[in-house]
Order: structure tokens, then sequence, then C-alpha cells
């Protein structure tokens, strides 16, 4: 199987990609049962977080080459990029907007569009080992997965463009220095990290979950004044939830709040 996900404590789902779907990533044997899996788990209540890792050397490194130069042979590359992009960028948009709360553990190295799955992600969790490269250019492509959207985001909008256009291949150190990957643990560790990052990002309530992120994406290119209107329109339904009532009760009790699975 391309695809192995294992249910923990706290909502929490490990998705796991096999070596081959790893190193092939966005195959359509390999692609389609990994958009299958996270959009079934983003469409579960009971999911709060989902670990996100790779097999071996790789977490992901995008298409294979092999399948490129085939599709090139036959004259139909265009539409074989197409339709990788049609699927890739649906998901990336469901994890920025879903309430999920997404945490990669970047087991080895990402790459083209795997790179933009680990940026999509709400946190991102290093091995030593691992290193990030756009690999668009030495094919003589522009970048895609969202990578020209999310990583100025994450390390600024110069440090991005060298990374493109210096075609840079990041150590885990760097990448955490620049601000790509939040931390760098052993790779022993790397797993059991990432489960406490999703167990307590994971703990907050549906709306604090899925209107902090949409409202983070929004604020670089809105208006001061749009954004202001963003944050209470979102911030007035959240202050009708079970969850606002519970949350002031327990501050009002001096105990931790407990959130449910619904957003009602």
């Amino acid at each position: 199987m391309p695809v192995s996900t294992e249910r923990l404590h706290d909502g929490i789902a490990v998705v796991q990609l096999s070596p081959e779907a790893s190193s092939n990533t966005f195959s359509a044997v390999n692609f389609q049962p990994l958009i299958s899996t996270l959009n079934q788990l983003m469409s579960e209540p009971d999911c709060k977080s989902v670990i996100l890792t790779g097999t071996g050397r790789f977490f992901s490194v995008g298409g294979n080459i092999g399948d490129f130069s085939d599709a090139i042979g036959k004259g139909h590359i265009g539409q074989m990029v197409e339709d990788m992009t049609n699927q890739l960028h649906p998901l990336l948009l469901q994890i920025r907007g879903s309430e999920t709360i997404f945490v990669c553990a970047i087991n080895g190295d990402a790459a083209g569009g795997g790179l933009g799955l680990a940026l999509s992600a709400d946190y991102r969790i290093c091995a030593p080992e691992a290193k990030l490269a756009s690999a668009f250019f030495s094919l003589g492509l522009s970048p895609d997965g969202g990578t020209t959207w999310l990583l100025p985001r994450l390390v600024g909008p110069q440090i991005a463009k060298k990374f493109f256009f210096n075609a840079e291949l990041w150590t885990a150190a760097q990448a955490l220095e620049f601000g790509a990957v939040d931390e760098v643990v052993d790779r022993d560790l790397l797993l059991d990290r990432a489960i406490e990052v999703a167990s307590q990002w994971g703990a907050w309530s549906i709306n604090s979950r899925r209107s902090t992120k949409q409202l983070l994406d929004a604020s670089t290119s809105t208006f001061f004044e749009t954004q202001l209107h963003f944050e209470q329109s979102l911030m007035v339904a959240a202050s009708q939830t079970r969850d606002f009532s519970e949350g002031v009760t327990a501050f009002r009790e001096k105990r931790p709040p407990i959130f449910g699975d619904s957003e009602e």
C-alpha cells in the first residue's frame, strides 16, 4: 500500500507514505490514495490532527523523472502536468483551510511538489539528515506546489527568491535558520515530537483552529480594514458556539477547557 494510516489518542492520525510513494509521490498509483486518505480524515470531526511523514531517505520528492520523459516522448506532457496540478492544488487548499491541524514529520528529503506539501502544513519538524530542494529550475520549470506563495511567508521574499534562482539545497539546520521548518529533532524522536505538537494544537476548538489558519493566510493579501471585518465575522460566529461557552465556564472555574468535536 502506498499510504498507511494509524489512529492515535487525542484525535490524531499518522499518515505515512511508503518508500515508493515517498520517492514518487505524484504518480497516479501513489497520489490518489494519499488524496483520498487526507480528504477522508479532514471530513471526520473526531480527527483533530494529521501527522504526515515519509519512509527512508525521502519525505516526498514529487514527480518521477521517468514518467516525465515518457510523457514528453508521447507528446502529452502538458496534459500530464495539468492533471497532476489539478489534483495537488485542491488538496493544498483543503489543508490550509481545514480545521484539521497538519504536522509534517520530515524524515527525509522534500523536493518539488513534495516540498509544497510540507510547506502547506501548520507545523514542520525535520530530521537532521533531511534536505529541502526546489528542483524546478534544474528541469527548466517554474515552481509549483504552492511554493512561491508558502515559502516567502515563512522565510521572506528575497531568501525565497535566492532559494529558487540559486537552485539551493537546504540542510535541516539551514531550513530551521531561515524559518522554513519549526524544529529539528533526532530521527528517533521525530514522530514522538510530532505527536506532542499534534496533541497540543489539536486540543483547541474547531473554530479557533480553522479561523486562525484562514485569518493568517488572508492577512498578507488584504487591507487592514478588510482583515478586521474578516476577524469580526469569524469571532461573532465562534462566540455563539458551545466551545465558547465552555471556554468562559472553564476560565471562571479556573480549569482547562474541554472542547468538543462539534462547532455547534
